[in-house]
């Protein structure tokens, strides 16, 4: 009889996993490199005008940097080749005339996490239409994949060092290779090697009124950016010159407004230099309204490396400042 419930026991079991089954589908983990996206079109439609559409939204310049470099890397792959180790990479765009014209994203197809952007038209125009109207949310939906798979990824080795915590009561996810190498009252500077360079997070505090005039907000930011530097990150000694990091004077800088940790925000993106010296890079800044503590917190990660790409470290430090808590 005991036997008898033993095995009653496992065959509900057996029972209940298999209609579990019906509704679970069991996946793979996505790959892929970050900011990579799989283009999946016929060879003709992505030598023309079809394929200049794609181009011209996926590959268009990422802001903020020192020369051109595309938001995302495209790999293009005919249709009967999109099969085995490509089908679970990350984020996908399928391209494909049909009877059908309709165009939108599907999760998780393949592997887990993923997105795939599926675009269909009866015609070239039709597909070229799709392409122009999906791409906006179809952009910003790949990068905040992107986002969370590089802080999934620097999650397997976090700095631990308390700085940030102790000047101003916050914390971030900041990979291990990241090490402090300046703080005082009101700054703390973070960096690591990089190829060719160095990239870095800063952060400070500033009066909650700061930047309280809309018309001139641009002009203040970059003054603020401009005392930081000349205050806390000076250039290399030059005979005679003052040297100092500052917001490059012939670029004005991106401001957007955004969210922070649940915050009110400015996302700002543009090119330092350091005055009366040839150094220069891409920065990005976040200044957050903290009215907690009656003050705006400014994070900013910027990079120095000449004659090199530089998306994605800037992309890195990014994902590094999105995940600020505050205490």
């Amino acid at each position: 009889m005991k036997h008898f419930k033993v095995l009653a026991v496992l065959v509900l079991f057996l029972v209940v996993s298999c209609n579990d089954g019906k509704q679970q589908k069991y996946l793979p983990g996505s790959i892929g490199a970050i900011n990579s996206v799989t283009v999946v079109i016929d060879n003709e439609l992505w030598k023309g005008a079809v394929g200049d559409k794609i181009r011209e939204h996926y590959a268009s310049p990422a802001i903020g940097l020192t020369w051109d470099e595309p938001i995302f890397t495209l790999n293009h792959v005919p249709k009967q080749s999109f099969t085995g180790a490509l089908r679970k990479t990350r984020s996908v765009i399928y391209v494909e005339l049909d009877t059908l014209n309709e165009a939108g994203i599907k999760t998780d197809l393949y592997a887990t996490p993923q997105r795939v952007a599926v675009i269909k038209g009866k015609t070239e125009e039709e597909l070229i239409q799709n392409i122009a109207e999906k791409a906006p949310g179809v952009i910003s939906t790949f990068q905040g994949l992107e986002l969370k798979e590089a802080q999934t990824r620097f999650l397997k080795s976090l700095n631990k060092e308390k700085a940030l915590t102790e000047k101003f009561n916050v914390k971030l996810n900041v990979p291990s290779i990241y090490k402090v190498g300046k703080q005082e009252n009101n700054f703390v500077w973070i960096d690591r090697q990089i190829p060719k360079g160095h990239a870095n997070i800063i952060a400070y505090a500033m009066p909650a009124n700061s930047l309280s005039n809309d018309s001139t907000l641009v002009r203040d930011i970059v003054r603020m950016r401009d005392s930081i530097g000349a205050r806390y990150l000076p250039g290399e000694d030059v005979p005679g010159k003052v040297t100092h990091m500052r917001t490059e004077p012939a670029f004005s800088p991106s401001v957007f407004e955004t969210e922070i940790a649940g915050r009110k925000a400015y996302e700002v993106r543009g090119i330092w230099d350091v005055k009366n010296d040839f150094m220069a890079g891409p920065f990005l800044t976040y200044i957050i309204d903290d009215a907690v503590n009656n003050r705006k917190l400014v994070l900013e990660g910027f990079t120095y490396a000449p004659a090199t790409n530089k998306r994605d470290d800037m992309f890195q430090l990014e994902a590094i400042l999105k995940t600020v808590r505050f205490l």
